[in-house]
């Protein structure tokens, strides 16, 4: 993380929560990880971490301009959250659908690039989906499903490293 977003993350006294979200969220190029958004889906099961990465979802979608990367990627996170977080997300995204809908209009244009293409469309399919039940369901089910085999592949991996430091440990002492 460069050092001037971890200043402002101590000046500002953001929590961990909070964190997670600005670096998934930020200015930088790349999309957020996988393990990032999984980590803020594990969060969003805390009453006091679902508040605040919320709050903070929602500011970032009201960026507009040079900051339209806050704005797409908070989507990108949303859609995440929507399908592997708690089930509290979906509530508040169709609670604050407004929001999302508004986005459908976006607009940015650098050096003749049109950088609110990505967000006009992703605010269209968080709103389909949010409004289509079944395939909300559906999508979540999927999500939820794939997400728990990676964590269980993810553990074995872990568990197999694991013994194999062990091991080494002991033919070292040995």
């Amino acid at each position: 993380m460069p050092i001037h977003r971890t200043l402002k993350n101590v000046v500002k006294n953001y929590t961990f929560a909070e964190v997670k979200v600005r670096e998934a969220t930020s200015n930088d190029p790349w999309g957020p990880s996988t393990t990032l958004m999984s980590e803020i889906a594990d969060l969003t099961y805390n009453v006091m971490a679902f508040t605040e990465i919320m709050q903070m979802i929602w500011k970032r979608l009201n960026d507009h301009g040079k900051n339209w990367r806050h704005v797409y990627k908070s989507l990108v996170l949303l859609d995440y959250l929507l399908k592997t977080g708690s089930e509290r997300v979906a509530q508040q995204c169709r609670e604050n659908l407004l929001t999302i809908q508004t986005l459908k209009d976006f607009q940015y244009n650098e050096d003749g690039k049109d950088h609110g293409q990505n967000v006009r469309e992703k605010s269209k399919t968080l709103v389909a989906l949010l409004k289509d039940d079944e395939r909300f369901k559906n999508e979540r089910t999927k999500a939820l499903a794939a997400k728990e085999r990676f964590a269980q592949n993810t553990g074995a991996a872990v568990s197999l490293n694991f013994a194999f430091c062990i091991i080494c440990f002991i033919c070292t002492v040995s």
